[in-house]
This record gives structure tokens, C-alpha cells and sequence, in this order.
């Protein structure tokens, strides 16, 4: 009985010591695993702040970086672009209980995958922009069935696409793109999927039904795949029978082919050989042969090594050409086309130039642009000529003096951005609704995401971006221009360059990818407030300063005073476009860490867009 008492009494304080202690043995559990994790990691000074003897989910702010906690007890891994490499403890985070995230994007993890499907209770697992690399085994997420959000982008995955990938039926998003998966896509049975992009990869065959509510830029980049999501039709594969009968048709018309080649060749030699020429005299027999070269120069194709100037002038630089979109042409047919000024921007004017041939380009003559050599000019310029996107617009030609360069494009008659948003008082701005202004933005998104891949080594991949330089086409698609001048421009010449009047460009003269997303916040916060930002004025006494202007407002609560309400579609749709004012404002951080990436960008650009079908307004 006197024992029954005393338990009594203390019962109350032994609950009370349990429900304290209980989350710190959970922590100190954590600490563990946590450390045993860096342990294992390279380039962890970003961890410095994982120390043992501290509560790792201490404060509001949690102390050790990269955690998310609840309770006291960690719940999420986020070390994004943090330099990290080496080898990743899955045993150590198999300790940590309640891990539901784990993400590392954007550091430098090699090899094949780890295994992660260890970690069933996952729900989110983003391992974008590293390099892993190998195939996934198929069965790889059989034992994930929480997962919702799966990122693996940006990295070397080879083999097909796990088809225990597609049987997830709590998946939400997946994101493959960038890769090198191969195969078929899977037939996805995940009904929740609202999020997804396999997109530059090389995959093949008809993309499943399952994924038909999915927009064509999904599955861009994959050469080999049909369906009409993608405008490409399918065809049956032909059988062994029927592939032997197309080889040999194949192979007989190629050896009728090369008979013809040769009579024609034997009969020309003949032919060649009785044709007199023109004597000095000025009197001939027979017709002059026409096999010599043009006095008026020739065109070079795409190969800046090879100088073919006319016989008896001058070597004069050539236009070589990018790429024959628009059928090939030389620098004479530009000096002899119907040409007018379209304007004078910080690196120089662009000229509308009508060839003979009623083809239509755009010449941009920039002369701040000796920083690299010939040879080195050459090389980067023929980068920008391979670009495939539907959101960039690849040079076709450009011409070569050290004392300026030109650069030719396809002539878009509608024009700019700039123009339709703030021309003649912005008053074709009316022509944009807001489902076109938020595709545009998407658009601008992509194809900034798709420089961002391309030159991954470059210190700023864009470095214009800015309304003047987003081209509309057909059906209002935005196509980027003017990008990747960077490493071409003198260094006193660099502030003409959107890019540097970011605040870590003003502040440090310092610019990277972040600083791309800064000048896509800026054309965000346009977009839907329809303001004029003063970061356009070079006296910086005209505009709006639009960053401060929107950073206040949310500070105090007022940003969809910042809303302009007359954009046609924007009813029930307020808080769509607060939203996206959100992404802007984001992306305009003054710290460019603290600013988006690209991709969660876009994230969040689609789940803006997801909203706006409900009002079918998209």
C-alpha cells in the first residue's frame, strides 16, 4: 500500500520528465545519425554550423543548417547548392526516424544512385542538378510508396525509366528531364500526377495515354518519341519480313544510284575535255567553260577557318552561316537588301533587313566585343548556333571584324515584349490577358532553365534577359535573345548588360546564374503590376523601382494593391496573380542565395498554372 503511494505521487512527475525527455532522446538520436552523415560527405564546410553537444532542431530558426524539424525532431533534409560531394550514409539517415524529405540538389554527387529506396517512408526526394549517373534498377521504388515528389534532373541517368516509378499512386510530381534515360516511357498509373517533365532525354515510342493531360514541353528533346501530345505521328514498326524487302529495295536503288553518278561523271570528262577556252585574242571555237570562281566572293558556310575570298581582291570577311533556317546567304546580299533601323540599344543598333529573296532578318551590329580571339570567338559563337529550344531564338549567321561583330537572326514581326507592355503608353498590352501572361513568363522560365543546362560553365548564361529582348511568335510563344554575350564583351563594356544591374553586380561587380533569375523576377513583377521599373533608365531618375515597390507591399500586407486589375481574365483570379507577384518578389532577392533557382521557378509557375485551369482561364 505505502509503496502504491508513493508511485502515486510521483506518477504526475515521471509523465512530465517522459513527455520532456522523449523528444530529446529523439534529437540526441538525431544528432548522431547526423554527424555520422557528414562524416561522409566531402566539401562540408556548409555543415559547420552540425557540432556535437547541440541541439541540432534547437530554436525557431533550427541551429543546424539545412535541417526541418517538428517537435524537436528532424523531419527534412534540404542542403541544396552547397558544394557537397563524396558518398552519402544511407545507413546513417536510415537512423533518423522521421525523415521525410531529403533533397541535395545542386551539388556534386557522383556515381550510380544510393540507395534510397532503403528510406520507405520518404515523401520527397530531389537529387537534381549533380552528376549521378548509371541505370535505376526497375524495382527501385517498390518500397517507396510514399513518395510524392521524385527530382532526379540535371544528372546522367542512362537505361530505361523505372517502371516502379509509374506505380506510385501517391506521386505528384516527377521531374527526369536532362538525363540520358532511354526506352520506353511506362504506363503511368499514379491518378494524383500533376507535375511532370521528361524532357531531353532519349527516350522512344508513343508516349503513353496516362500522361496525355501533359503539355507538349514535358517530352520536348526526345527525338525518338511520337504521339499527339507532340504533334508527331506513330508509326507501326515494320516486321523481319517486311524489314528485309525495305533493305533490299534500299540497297538496289543505291547501286542504280552510283551507275548513273558514273555514266554521268565518264560522259562530263569527255565533255570537258573538247571545250576550248577564250584566247587572248578574244576568238574561240566553243563555248567558255563556267567553272570559275565568282568575282564577287563566296559565301563560307558555318567553317570561320576557311577564308574563300574572290580571286584578284582583297580577302574580305565573310557572313558564316549558323545554321540554313532561312536558306543561306551571304554578307553581299545583306548590303544589297531594303534595310531600316529598328533602334539603338546599350551594345549597339539593329537593322530590319529584307533580302532579295523576300527572306526577313534582323542584323545586330555590336563593336564592344574584343575580349576573346578569333579562334576563341569563333568557337563560343558556333555554341549559340546549336541551340534547339522552342523559347530560344538561335542566331543564323554573324560576321566577323575586330572592329565590330554582327549578328543575324530571324525577323519576328510582332516584336518585343517591351513593346506590346509599355508601347504608345502600353496600350497593346491589352492583347495580353493573363493566360497569355503567364505562359509567356513560363516560356521565358524555360528557355532561361534551357541556357542555364547549355552553359552551365559560363558565370552568367544569359546576361541580357530583360522585356526588349523576349521576342514574340506565333501564338504569342516568347523567344529569348540576345543571350550569351558575356564572355565576348570588353570588361568596360559589361555594365551594358542587364545582368549588372542586379545588386550583387552594382554592390561587387559579381554575376551567376542568380542573377539571370533576378532580371526574370524583374519581368515577373512587370508582367502583373504593368509598371515601368526604374532598372531600365540608366540615370536611374525615370520608372518605378519595382523591387523595393513590391518587397514594401508584402512586407505590409498590401501586395494586391500592386495588382493591375484591368489585365482581361484576371476575375476569380486574384490570388493567382498574387501568387505569381510572389514568385517575382522572390526572385528578386537582394541575396542571390536567398533568391529561387530556375527550376523551383517553374514549380512554381506550373502549380500557378494547375490553379488557373480551374477557372479555365488556361
Amino acid at each position: 500500500m505505502a509503496m502504491g503511494r508513493i508511485l502515486r505521487q510521483f506518477l504526475p512527475s515521471l509523465s512530465t520528465a517522459f513527455v520532456l525527455l522523449f523528444p530529446l532522446a529523439f534529437s540526441a538520436s538525431d544528432s548522431e545519425a547526423l554527424l555520422k552523415l557528414k562524416k561522409s560527405l566531402n566539401n562540408a564546410g556548409a555543415l559547420d554550423s552540425w557540432v556535437p553537444g547541440s541541439a541540432p532542431c534547437n530554436g525557431p530558426k533550427w541551429s543546424w543548417r539545412g535541417l526541418v524539424c517538428q517537435g524537436g525532431v528532424v523531419t527534412g533534409l534540404s542542403l541544396d547548392g552547397m558544394r557537397l560531394s563524396g558518398t552519402i550514409d544511407v545507413d546513417a539517415l536510415a537512423q533518423i526516424p522521421g525523415l521525410l524529405t531529403f533533397s541535395v540538389e545542386n551539388n556534386s554527387f557522383t556515381n550510380t544512385i544510393p540507395g534510397f529506396n532503403r528510406l520507405g517512408a520518404l515523401k520527397v526526394l530531389s537529387l537534381s542538378r549533380n552528376r549521378f549517373s548509371g541505370e535505376i534498377p526497375s524495382d527501385y521504388f517498390v518500397k517507396m510508396a510514399s513518395l510524392k515528389k521524385v527530382r532526379l534532373s540535371y544528372n546522367k541517368f542512362t537505361g530505361k525509366i523505372p517502371d516502379s516509378l509509374a506505380h506510385l499512386s501517391n506521386l505528384v510530381g516527377l521531374h527526369l528531364q536532362y538525363n540520358q534515360f532511354s526506352g520506353r516511357i511506362p504506363s503511368f498509373d499514379t491518378p494524383n500526377l500533376n507535375s511532370l517533365n521528361v524532357s531531353n532525354n532519349r527516350l522512344e515510342g508513343e508516349i503513353p495515354s496516362s500522361l496525355s493531360k501533359f503539355s507538349a514541353s514535358s517530352f520536348i528533346g526526345n527525338p525518338g518519341l511520337c504521339g499527339g501530345r507532340i504533334g508527331v505521328k506513330c508509326y507501326s514498326t515494320p516486321n523481319k519480313t517486311s524489314t528485309k524487302i525495305i533493305a533490299g529495295m534500299v540497297t538496289l536503288g543505291v547501286i542504280i544510284l552510283l551507275l548513273v553518278i558514273i555514266f554521268f561523271a565518264i560522259r562530263w570528262r569527255k565533255k570537258k575535255q573538247t571545250v576550248s577556252y577564250v584566247t587572248p585574242s578574244g576568238s574561240s571555237k566553243d563555248a567558255v567553260e563556267v567553272l570559275q570562281p565568282k568575282t564577287e566572293g563566296s559565301i563560307k558556310s558555318a567553317d570561320p577557318d576557311s577564308n574563300v575570298s574572290s580571286p584578284g581582291k582583297a580577302s574580305v570577311a565573310e557572313l558564316v552561316m549558323l545554321n540554313d533556317k532561312k536558306g543561306v546567304f551571304g554578307l553581299p546580299d545583306l548590303m544589297k537588301g531594303s534595310a531600316e533601323v529598328l533602334g539603338n540599344g546599350p551594345l549597339g543598333a539593329s537593322y530590319y533587313v529584307r533580302l532579295a529573296n523576300g527572306v526577313e532578318v534582323v542584323a545586330k551590329s555590336i563593336k564592344q566585343m574584343n575580349a576573346l580571339g578569333r579562334d576563341s570567338f569563333d568557337a563560343e559563337v558556333k555554341k549559340l548556333g546549336k541551340l534547339q529550344h522552342p523559347n530560344v531564338l538561335t542566331p543564323l549567321a554573324y560576321h566577323y571584324r575586330k572592329e565590330e561583330k554582327l549578328f543575324v537572326y530571324e525577323y519576328l514581326p510582332k516584336g518585343s515584349l517591351l513593346y506590346y507592355l509599355h508601347g504608345d503608353g502600353g496600350k497593346y498590352g491589352c492583347e495580353l490577358d493573363l493566360r497569355t501572361r503567364v505562359k509567356i513568363v513560363r516560356g521565358i522560365a524555360e528557355g532561361l532553365d534551357y541556357l542555364h543546362n547549355q552553359f552551365a560553365s559560363r558565370d552568367v548564361p544569359h546576361g541580357n534577359l530583360k522585356l526588349s529582348n523576349v521576342l514574340l511568335g506565333p501564338d504569342n510563344r516568347p523567344l529569348l535573345s540576345d543571350y550569351g554575350y558575356h564572355p565576348f564583351l570588353n570588361v568596360d563594356s559589361l555594365d551594358r548588360l542587364f545582368a549588372y544591374k542586379a545588386p550583387e553586380a552594382i554592390q561587387k561587380q559579381t554575376v551567376s546564374f542568380r542573377t539571370d533569375v533576378y532580371c526574370l523576377g524583374i519581368i515577373i513583377l512587370e508582367m502583373i503590376t504593368t509598371e515601368h521599373p526604374s532598372q531600365y533608365v540608366n540615370d536611374g531618375n525615370g520608372g518605378t523601382d519595382i523591387v523595393q515597390w513590391v518587397a514594401s507591399a508584402f512586407s505590409e500586407g498590401k501586395q494586391t494593391e500592386l495588382l493591375d486589375t484591368k489585365i482581361k481574365g484576371c476575375r476569380n483570379s486574384v490570388r493567382c496573380m498574387e501568387k505569381l507577384l510572389r514568385v517575382g518578389a522572390l526572385c528578386t532577392k537582394t541575396c542571390p542565395q536567398q533568391r529561387l533557382d530556375i527550376e523551383e521557378a517553374i514549380r512554381l509557375i506550373d502549380e500557378i498554372i494547375l490553379e488557373l485551369k480551374q477557372f479555365d482561364i488556361i
